[in-house]
Formats: C-alpha cells, structure tokens, sequence
C-alpha cells in the first residue's frame, strides 16, 4: 500500500469496503470451505493448501505475509500492515483454518462444496471459521484499492491446529515466533457481535470478554483383572463409572465474573427484571432465550465424553480409562482441581490431557468502545451485550505473549438461524447477507481502533 496514497483511518469514508469487498468475501468463503482442512486430532491435518491460498491473497494486495510450520503441511499466515501512528499499539486479528470432521451423508449439500444456495453459502467452515478468514482478506484488499491505512498496526495471523491442541498453530506462534507479534495488546478473532433473537422481538449483539479455562482430562482406574464370573471388589470399571456418575451429577456452586455479572445485569435491564445476582437461577428462568448466552458461563463444569475398558466380555480389565472435558471459569481453577480430586476418589487417577487458562478481558477498553461502535452503526435496532464463552479459541495461546483477547465476528442473522447449533455441527452455513454485514462493520472497526 503506497504511503503517498494513504487515507488516515479516522477520515470514515466510503472508499472501503466496495462492492468488490462484499463479492469477494463471498467467494473467499466458498473456495475456503472447498479446501478440506479437516483436523481429525493426533496431528491428522494438513492446512497448507489454505495457508497458501490466504497468503497469496494477502500478497495481491501488497502484503509480504509469512508461512510457518512446526510440523510439515501444519502451515500458519502472519502478515503485518503499518499504520499510521507508530506511537499506537498493534492489534492481531486471527483466524484459524482448520475445521472439525463432517460426515457428507449427513447433509443436505456435501459439506466442502462451499455452494451458494438462495442467498447462503455451505459448508463446512462456514461459521467456524472461514466466513471470518475471508472477511479479513475481503477488508484488507479493500483497503488497498482505496488507499486505506489503520490508525495503528494490524498484525494478521491465519493459524493452523485450533480444532485439536493448537500446538501446531497459535502455541507455535506465540512459543516461537513472538517477534511476528511485537507491539500486540489485544487481539480480536471468532464468536462474536453475530446477532441473537431474544424471542421478544430485540436483536442481541454479543461481544466476547472473556472465555472458560480448558481442563481436558484423562480418568484412569486400575484393579484387580480377572475371570467375569468370579467375585471382585477391586473391578476398575466400577470404579471408573462410579467417579464418572459423579463427576457427571455434580452441580457446581455458581461463580459471577465479571464479565457475566456485566452481561446478566445488561441482559436484565433490556427484559425489564430485577438483577438479582443473589438468585441467578431465577434471573436466568427470567430472560427466555437470552439466558442461552450466559447459562454456561455461571459456574465451572465437567462433561464425560469417551469411555474405553476391556477387551473380551468374560474378562474383567486391569484398567478403565475415561475423558472428560472439563471448563472452568477465571479465577476459578484451584476450585476446578480440588473438586475433581474429591469427586474422583482414592481409586481413580486423573490428569490434563489438555489444559489452557482462562480469559478475562475489560468492558471499559477503548477498542471494546469501537467494536460496540461499529455494530451499532450497522445494526441500529441492535443491542450490543458483553458475554464470556463457554469453550476457547487461540486468544489463549495468544495470551502468552500479553495479548488480551475478544471475540468479534460480526453478522447480522435472520430469526431463526441457530448460529450457536451449527458450531460444529450439520448443514454448517452462513447467509450471503450476514458475510456482508460482517466486512461493513470489521472495516469500519478496525479503520478507527
């Protein structure tokens, strides 16, 4: 981007994003999602043909981007643009770009197809996430069309590996490259400002600030292995089940931070209830539809997931092993083990099979101002709320290095569009409409953070 044709981001003009952009974010999305980079675990990957595809459209727009790998074919995109005040701090803005597995007899079209069908476009990554990787290449080629420059430096960084351990991808980065990222205080990526009917009529806009630790557990019980038809005490499956029945009954004790306290008293407010945060059950039977957002943030929790022991009927094992995958809110992972000890028990070992921290990002920043700005701007009938998730994303990897995370990928949904269902889940799709919405508001933000 030649500097002689640089428009200071504070001049809001129309020059970007064009209809160009609104095309091409489209297009992006679907060539995307046609690029299969499904991340089954244990390293079963390869996102290099879309690192090369996202890095050779950066460079088309004059960008110099960076590929990197820790294991071959496990490839990740860091471009930077310079804006216009040296003095300012730098923002990352981050995608990844592998998705979980889809099954193709399941859905209505095949799942990396990428079609666009009656306005939506299908496919797996759709939501999750390459609607957003392509709104970042459809905003940054804009910008150099118009000749637009940030007020401060915008880092971009596409990453491998976020659907499994991120070893390959953000914790590479961060563990080995921190010097892509000089400068970095906050960083801004997936699961945010899309729009949630409250089934009152009101159009919800939630903004992440926060997300729930990663606890990851492996359970294991040994005992005595023997004949099925002889009497044993020491059966390592019942021990096994009996500390996943409870672990699985458990009921947490409610724990407010503050992001959701901010959140259920926003949320109170726009339903005309007391926030009675004293009663948070009763609040949360108080709010409908919107209590979706905040229900499984109150308190730490601990889901089993697998199970695996034996290997012939008539033979007890020596061994049961069990995963869980466990989350816990800031401030709230001494809670997390003490409880886990307590509920496994004296004949059941556990520990992390994967672990990451817990965010909590402030309310009152400047760059969470502009992102509640630029959605209102867009969405007028809209009401932005802050909200913490309920699962994780690179932002913590990415903390590592100082950065402190939000959630923010816009979209304007029609009622009815279950954005939180098709998480990983069928018919992963997003609206034409919502992908530009999505470019409208992500450049007006970061042309003004």
């Amino acid at each position: 981007m030649a500097d002689e044709r640089a428009t200071d981001a504070t001049v809001l003009d129309e020059r970007a994003p064009d209809a160009t952009a609104l095309d091409e974010v489209v297009r992006f999305t679907s060539e995307l999602i046609r690029i299969d980079t499904t991340n089954r675990g244990g390293g079963d990957c390869r996102e290099r043909p879309a690192a090369e595809y996202a890095a050779a459209r950066l460079a088309e727009a004059g960008l110099e981007p960076t590929l990197l790998e820790r294991t071959g074919g496990r490839t990740n995109v860091v471009a930077r643009i310079e804006g216009t005040d040296p003095s300012a701090d730098a923002l990352l803005l981050h995608g990844h770009l592998d998705v979980v597995p889809a099954e193709a007899a399941d859905w209505t079209v095949h799942p990396f197809s990428g079609e666009v069908r009656d306005g939506v476009v299908w496919g797996r990554g759709a939501v999750d996430m390459k609607n957003m990787d392509a709104m970042i290449l459809a905003v940054v080629r804009g910008w150099a069309r118009a000749g637009v420059r940030p007020r401060r430096d915008v880092v971009i960084a596409f990453t491998a590996d976020e659907e499994a351990s991120a070893e390959d991808g953000s914790g590479f980065l961060a563990d080995e490259h921190p010097e892509l990222f000089e400068g970095c205080t906050e960083g801004v990526s997936e699961s945010g400002a899309f729009t949630f009917h409250d089934g009152a009529g009101r159009q919800l806009y939630p903004i992440s600030a926060g997300e729930r630790g990663t606890a990851w557990l492996k359970l294991t019980a040994r005992g005595r292995a023997g004949h099925g038809s002889k009497a044993n005490r020491e059966n390592a499956v019942t021990r096994l089940a009996a500390a996943v029945t409870r672990i699985g009954e458990h009921r947490w004790p409610v724990r407010l931070t503050p992001t959701v306290r901010a959140a259920l008293t926003e949320l109170a407010a726009l339903h005309g209830v007391e926030p009675d945060l004293d009663d948070v059950e009763g609040l949360l039977a108080k709010l409908g539809p919107a209590a979706k957002l905040v229900e499984s943030t109150v308190r730490n929790s601990a889901n089993p997931t697998m199970l695996d022991a034996g290997y012939k009927l008539n033979v007890i094992p020596g061994e049961a092993t069990a995963h869980v995958d466990g989350r816990y809110l800031p401030g709230g992972e001494e809670e997390f083990r003490t409880t886990l000890d307590r509920l496994t028990g004296p004949d059941v070992e556990w520990e992390f099979a994967h672990h990451e921290v817990a965010l909590q990002s402030p309310l009152d920043s400047p760059t969470y101002a502009r992102m509640r700005a630029a959605v209102e701007e867009f969405a007028p009938e809209g009401h932005v709320v802050p909200y913490c998730m309920s699962g994780g994303t690179d932002a913590k990897q990415f903390s590592r290095l100082g950065i402190t995370g939000y959630g923010f990928t816009p979209l304007r949904l029609p009622e009815g569009f279950d954005y939180n269902a098709l998480f990983h889940g069928v018919d992963e799709r997003v609206p034409v409409s919502a992908l530009h919405f999505g470019v409208r508001v992500l450049d007006r933000f970061l042309r003004t953070a």
